[in-house]
């Protein structure tokens, strides 16, 4: 696919689930086959690293981003998800980007081992938080939440900014069952940024479709606060966030494959690469912000 005669360049994705699928409920599992490409790939995915590294090779993908996360009850995925991405990516550390997880209804000393754990034994880059597949809100550490207060976030975020570990957070909806939107709503970042001023955050999906003004606005307010495209239709992309060249430097391409409804890493890609943005701005969305954050 082309924009004014030049071809899609090579790009980078900072958001695609290769995930041990295997574990998944029967309910997620049946929506994620509502993809063809995951019908067709999802054993090989799991099991073969070198199978989707080559698979980034044909569709133009520098180096992904491999989101993992707990969730016990709505996706199914456990604990040794982190055990899980070390292997897969200890290969081809040039090329995949391992983001773990943490399961926050631990007691302390289980979660402090289970965070120390994924950072030092297994070499994560990154975690992902998902408010909407964990059911917690991303501020619940605020005393206002009472006796559903949850101290493990609290020292979840000071290990992250001590250590300058990026945190990817779920904003917005989900497709899958069981899972509890009104946790997506991107305000509660607010209050993370403000009492972690060092914490790098990456707000995954921009809260779309309902929540993207307030998103825009949090990504004017805070520095170190930026947009992972994945989950946003491409051909919707300016209607989300029709100033989206002025918070340029800070939006990330992601194509949440092979979640349910998308094409593919470089289908989106293309989408973006064909839209009315200036070329400037295209460049930095789908490859330098991503290179200049995970530098």
């Amino acid at each position: 696919m082309v924009m004014g005669g030049e071809p899609l360049p090579k790009f980078n994705d900072v958001h695609v689930h290769i995930n041990p699928f295997s574990q998944l409920t029967p309910d997620a599992f049946e929506l994620m086959y509502s993809n063809q490409e995951f019908v067709n790939d999802w054993q090989r995915l799991e099991r073969e690293p070198a199978y989707f590294v080559k698979k980034m090779d044909e569709e133009g993908v520098i180096r992904a981003v491999l989101i993992n996360y707990v969730s016990l009850d709505i996706t199914g995925y456990q604990r040794d998800i982190n055990e899980f991405v070390y292997r897969y990516c200890k290969d081809f550390r040039d090329r995949l980007i391992p983001f773990g997880g943490v399961d926050f209804g631990l007691e302390m000393k289980e979660f402090m081992k289970m965070l120390e754990d994924a950072y030092s034994k297994y070499e994560v880059v990154g975690f992902k938080l998902h408010p909407v597949h964990q059911s917690i809100y991303p501020n619940q550490y605020l005393p206002e939440y009472g006796d559903k207060m949850v101290k493990t976030l609290e020292v979840f975020y000071e290990y992250c900014q001590d250590n300058s570990i990026p945190v990817t957070i779920h904003t917005g909806t989900s497709l899958f069952p069981r899972a509890r939107v009104k946790y997506g709503d991107p305000l509660c970042l607010d209050d993370v940024i403000i009492d972690f001023p060092r914490l790098r955050v990456i707000m995954a999906h921009g809260g779309r479709p309902f929540w993207t003004e307030q998103a825009y606005f949090l990504l004017r307010r805070h520095k170190n606060l930026h947009l992972d495209l994945s989950g946003v239709p491409p051909s919707r992309l300016l209607e989300y966030f029709p100033r989206i060249k002025e918070i340029s430097d800070k939006v990330m391409f992601g194509s949440d494959w092979p979640g349910p409804g998308v094409k593919g890493m470089r289908a989106n890609a293309a989408l973006i690469w064909n839209s009315n943005l200036d070329q400037e701005t295209k460049i930095k969305i789908l490859r330098t912000n991503f290179d200049a954050f995970f530098k």
